[in-house]
């Protein structure tokens, strides 16, 4: 579990996180996301130890993080993939941190072979290696000590469709089978894909947060008849709000509330179901509009 309470980072005048709260909790997916600038990345080093919070604190399993006795064996955590020793192989990369965390020298070809990369690719020098390797190097980097907590940012940036499916698969199993995992991303279908919770933060504020389920859900009821206009006078009459379009009415009252009082004016209903879900992109732009620079879209 992670928990943030009432975390603000403020560089002199200037908030860049500002009293932000959540908990990401153990076995499902929480989707971090904002503008560029949002206070995102701030937050997420503040909860590893990287940045002191001027004000608040976090937990990651119960306990500041800097408490964590050989913090990678419990948190996974990839922030940069490119901070990465250029000159090292993947391989070495991975034996050296395997070794400080006293794992068998043999956990760093598990990892490679866990994230796909192959032993050729691991005898590889890092600075040969393209964006999307080196993704899967900072992945393997963060699932090597087998930690019950995962803080990613950015995590597919690079990757290829293929890529990001296995991505997609690797970040679900590890919820499944029990681990918290904290994503920050800026493909918003991929996130909306994964996520079962979501934080929406914008200039350092939260914005909304709470299940996928729950935000991304439609209120109300989208209905047509064979006398649309006799309806929505029936609706409107009996208090309820009434939006025409092109493929009927979308109302404020109930399923159950349209079919009585259609029933009771003699309306033949055609089509009647609860109004569609709201697309994680909506919902993003929505929420952030003037929170983000206008030249920057994501």
């Amino acid at each position: 579990m992670i928990t943030a309470t009432h975390l603000t980072k403020r560089y002199r005048s200037t908030a860049a996180v500002d009293d932000v709260s959540f908990t990401a909790q153990p076995g499902r997916i929480t989707g971090f996301l904002g503008p560029n600038g949002a206070g995102k990345s701030t937050t997420m080093r503040m909860l590893v130890g990287l940045a002191a919070p001027t004000s608040g604190s976090s937990t990651i399993l119960g306990v500041p993080f800097r408490q964590l006795d050989n913090p990678g064996r419990h948190v996974g955590v990839l922030l940069d993939a490119g901070a990465q020793h250029p000159g090292r192989t993947g391989r070495e990369v991975l034996a050296l941190s395997a070794h400080l965390m006293g794992l068998g020298p043999g956990r760093a070809d598990e990892a490679l072979d866990l994230v796909g990369l192959t032993a050729k690719e691991g005898r590889g020098r890092v600075r040969g290696y393209s964006l999307g390797m080196r993704q899967r190097l900072g992945l393997a980097h963060a699932l090597l000590g087998d930690p019950a907590v995962l803080i990613l940012d950015e995590p597919s940036n690079g990757l290829d469709p293929a890529g990001i499916r296995w991505m997609r698969d690797i970040l679900t199993g590890f919820a499944a089978s029990g681990g918290t995992v904290l994503l920050s991303s800026h493909l918003l279908r991929e996130v909306e894909a994964v996520a079962d919770d979501l934080v929406i933060i914008g200039k350092g504020s939260i914005l909304a947060q709470g299940s996928a389920a729950e935000l991304l859900s439609g209120t109300g009821t989208q209905v047509r008849s064979l006398d649309d206009a006799t309806l929505q006078r029936v609706l409107e009459g009996a208090g309820f709000e009434v939006t025409p379009g092109t493929d009927g009415l979308t109302t404020t009252a109930t399923v159950d509330d349209v079919g009585r009082l259609a029933l009771a004016s003699g309306v033949a209903v055609i089509d009647l179901r609860p109004a569609a879900t709201t697309g994680l992109e909506e919902l993003f732009f929505t929420m952030t509009a003037q929170h983000g620079r206008e030249d920057v879209p994501a």
